[in-house]
């Protein structure tokens, strides 16, 4: 198969270096010539000096898009009106109409898109599926999670804090990660409660989020972004009516990756326990790289979450609305 990445920044690096050996990485664009040509260089690849150009390649299977978020539909739309499949970056769009439009025109082409949530591949979460779907903690009754950094010199003159071209801050930012993990676990959500105040950078979108989301059984995901944490962390807990999951740490900056399984005794008091650690690399970005074009290459759809994609933005347009933000 062969694929091109649009947008060469840091993203788009770590999507080609997930590409397995039987993909063949034929071109690249950026807006930014020096990024591209850049890019080109350290993976010997074509810099495209125009988007038309690289999408008018005849054999191109698919084209991985890590721009800014306000370009990210656009690009998509371009990408599949030219008959390629599309894995695009998180969250997809700066809001939920933007997405749609996306998900009308890849099911009138017969296209597949895939938006990048590599979290749900992190060995830990992957292992935690697999607990719940098992039935080891029983019935999920509610879920905590919190994820942040602490931002960096500059950070409030970044496109991130710009609304304009990023949709928001810290809900649509490190957020979709934890809507779109929740979802995994409790299903469709709706809005409770959000709050999204800026407490320390001078921008005008919101440098931390709270906010209470809830199934329609009334199952609460009670949940905290932010980029005020100063030290790196993540952190994901899911109770059910037998026990317990916490998962801790990503790797890197955040700390070894655990999940620790706390089972619940028939005579309750304190729970048997057991812990799985996960200090190899982060290898999340490869396979949902490879469950992708697994899908492509079967006609399976194990990947295919343009469904709660589109929900984590309904979810995030909600919030912003009831926040006026």
């Amino acid at each position: 198969m062969k694929a091109a990445v649009i947008g060469c920044g840091l993203i788009g690096k770590k999507r080609a270096l997930a590409f397995p050996d039987d993909v063949e990485l034929v071109g690249c664009f950026d807006e930014v010539a020096s990024v591209a040509e850049g890019f080109a260089t350290e993976f010997n690849t074509r810099n495209f000096a125009s988007l038309s150009e690289l999408l008018e390649i005849q054999d191109l299977s698919f084209v991985v898009i890590a721009t800014r978020h306000d370009s990210l539909h656009s690009l998509a739309i371009a990408a599949l009106h030219a008959g390629k499949h599309v894995f695009i970056e998180k969250p997809g769009a700066i809001n939920q109409i933007q997405f749609e439009k996306v998900c009308e025109v890849a099911r009138n082409r017969d296209l597949r898109v895939h938006v990048g949530y590599n979290h749900r591949y992190h060995p830990a979460v992957r292992k935690a599926l697999e607990l719940s779907s098992d039935g080891l903690i029983g019935e999920v009754m509610f879920l905590r999670g919190r994820y942040g950094h602490g931002g960096r010199l500059g950070y409030e003159k970044e496109w991130r804090a710009d609304k304009s071209k990023s949709g928001g801050g810290e809900l649509i930012d490190q957020g979709t990660h934890l809507i779109d993990l929740s979802m995994g676990f409790l299903g469709k959500l709706k809005f409770d409660y959000a709050a999204t105040p800026n407490y320390f950078w001078d921008m005008a979108v919101e440098d931390n989020v709270f906010m209470s989301l809830k199934n329609i059984e009334g199952n609460i995901a009670f949940l905290q972004a932010s980029c005020t944490e100063w030290k790196n962390m993540f952190s994901l807990e899911i109770y059910g009516k037998m026990g317990k999951i916490e998962i801790s740490g990503l790797g890197r900056s955040y700390g070894e990756e655990t999940l620790t399984f706390h089972k619940m005794l028939p005579e309750m008091g304190p729970p048997v326990t057991e812990t799985w650690s996960f200090p190899e690399p982060d290898d999340s970005w490869e396979i949902e790289m490879r469950e992708f074009i697994n899908d492509l290459q079967t006609g399976t759809n194990n990947s295919d979450n343009l469904e709660s994609s589109l929900e984590v933005l309904r979810v995030i347009g909600e919030i912003y609305s009831r926040t006026n933000r």
